[in-house]
């Protein structure tokens, strides 16, 4: 076994987390001095868990990982929740948007549908959309580690701290609202919540992250203040639905089931974090 190898084997945690930033942080400073079109890629998590898996799990940590990205079993009301409430939140703050702030209603009669179902198959394959490019990494790779030493909220927490400033380089350059900081770390809090009620099942936070972008804000006739102001009345919904998650399901934070708080095809002791 080489130092490489080993070493990797006792920090697989830090090193998956230095290599997600590495990978999606490197354009930055060339995008900052105008070399670069984009500061950020989206692929770092993604990306990150394939090569450490390589260096410390081999052929066990893949077939864990994507047991967990095709984990399907886990009834019809899971399914429900994973797409229906991203875009309950949606419906919810363009209802406000349009009652309290006189923005346009949209028209969905008028809405490309053929187009956002592209979209949707598009986001589970492509590594740099934000979907396929981080749940992987975060959800599939991350969190079953994480929870193997600390509490669903504790490793909830962590990885929302770590998501967030992961997102760093779009709020510097103007592509995401400062506000979206705040409620990275808030919807984390509800993948989380979400993984863990459907046997540890990554798919299903792929399916919510997809179905949370499936309908973009100018496809509704937002545009200008009244975009901006969709940034706010969602990432408000997002930081309540947080909170009701913890106060509502207090048990779900405290203990992880066994049967999937870590990688499910290999010991816990050779794939400790």
């Amino acid at each position: 076994m080489s130092a490489i190898t080993a070493w990797t084997r006792r920090h697989r945690l830090t090193v998956f987390f230095g290599l997600a930033f590495a990978v999606s942080w490197w354009a930055w400073p060339f995008y900052v001095a105008g070399s670069s079109p984009t500061p950020f890629f989206a692929c770092g998590p993604v990306v990150a868990a394939i090569v450490v898996i390589a260096v410390a799990d081999g052929r066990a940590g893949y077939r864990d990982l994507f047991a967990r990205l095709t984990r399907w079993r886990v009834g019809w009301t899971w399914w429900a929740v994973a797409i229906g409430m991203p875009l309950a939140v949606l419906a919810v703050a363009s209802v406000a948007n349009v009652t309290l702030w006189g923005a346009p209603a949209p028209d969905l009669g008028r809405l490309a549908w053929a187009d956002i179902g592209l979209v949707v198959a598009f986001r589970f394959v492509d590594p740099l959309d934000g979907p396929f490019g981080e749940e992987p990494g975060w959800r599939a790779y991350a969190l079953p580690r994480l929870q193997e030493k600390w509490s669903p909220l504790r490793a909830a927490t962590t990885l929302g701290v770590v998501a967030a400033l992961w997102h760093l380089p779009l709020v510097t350059s103007g592509m995401l609202a400062p506000i979206g900081l705040v409620v990275t770390f808030a919807i984390t809090l509800v993948y989380v919540w979400l993984v863990n009620h459907t046997g540890g099942s990554a798919l299903m936070a792929l399916v919510f992250h997809v179905a949370q972008g499936a309908i973009s804000y100018a496809a509704l006739g937002f545009t200008g203040a009244d975009a901006d102001r969709m940034d706010w009345l969602t990432g408000a919904l997002w930081c309540l639905i947080a909170a009701g998650l913890v106060l509502a399901d207090r048990p779900a934070w405290r203990t992880t089931p066994a049967a999937h708080a870590g990688p499910s095809s290999t010991s816990t002791a050779a794939l400790s974090g």
